[in-house]
C-alpha cells in the first residue's frame, strides 16, 4: 500500500504512523498536522472495519487449567517446606487443575488480530500495567461501531501551527 511521505525515512515513517494509531485508539483522540491525521484515519477505519467483520468469529472450548492456587487478596499462595539438610525455603502450592471456559479465536479473526498488531504497540498505563490495545480494539471499538458502515473516525481541521504554520487537525473516534 503506497502511503505518503511525509518527510520521513519509511521505518521513522512506519514508527511514527504505529505511534498515531496506537495513541488514537488508546485515547480515542489525536491532535497531529492534517497529512498525518489523513494517514492514520485510512489505517484505522481498515482496522476497525476488519474488527467488525470479525466480531463474533469465535468460540468456546472448555480447557483443563493447571494454576497455583490464590489467597483473597489474588496472590500466589506459598508453603514453607525443609529440605534434607534442615534448611527452610518457601515455595509455591501445589497446582490444582481445573476446567474453564476459554474463547479461542478462529483463523480469520486470529488473522485479523495480527494484522491489528502490526500497526499497534503495545503501552502500560500508569501504574505500569500492560494494557492490550488489540483488545480494546476487538472488544469495546468494533461492538461500538459494529451497526455503522464506514465513517468510523472524523477530523476536524484547527488551523496553522504556531511557528511552522503546518495545518492542524484533530483526529477523534466518531
Amino acid at each position: 500500500m503506497a502511503y505518503r511521505k511525509l518527510g520521513r525515512k519509511a521505518d521513522q515513517r512506519k514508527a511514527m504512523l504505529r505511534s498515531l494509531t496506537t495513541s488514537l485508539l488508546e485515547n480515542g483522540k489525536i491532535v497531529t498536522t492534517e497529512t498525518r491525521a489523513k494517514e492514520v484515519q485510512s489505517i484505522v477505519e481498515r482496522l476497525i472495519g476488519k474488527a467488525i467483520r470479525e466480531i463474533d468469529n469465535f468460540e468456546t472450548k472448555q480447557v483443563k487449567v493447571s494454576k497455583v492456587p490464590v489467597d483473597s487478596k489474588g496472590k500466589k499462595m506459598t508453603v514453607v517446606v525443609t529440605s534434607k539438610n534442615g534448611k527452610k525455603y518457601t515455595k509455591y502450592a501445589d497446582r490444582e487443575v481445573t476446567t474453564e471456559l476459554v474463547r479461542v479465536d478462529k483463523p480469520s479473526r486470529l488473522a485479523a488480530r495480527k494484522l491489528a498488531a502490526e500497526w499497534i504497540y503495545k503501552t502500560k498505563n500508569a501504574d505500569g500495567e500492560n494494557l492490550s490495545i488489540v483488545n480494546k480494539l476487538f472488544d469495546e471499538i468494533a461492538v461500538q461501531y459494529k451497526d455503522k458502515k464506514g465513517g468510523y473516525t472524523r477530523i476536524y481541521k484547527t488551523g496553522a501551527r504556531r511557528g511552522d504554520a503546518a495545518p492542524m487537525a484533530i483526529l477523534e473516534l466518531a
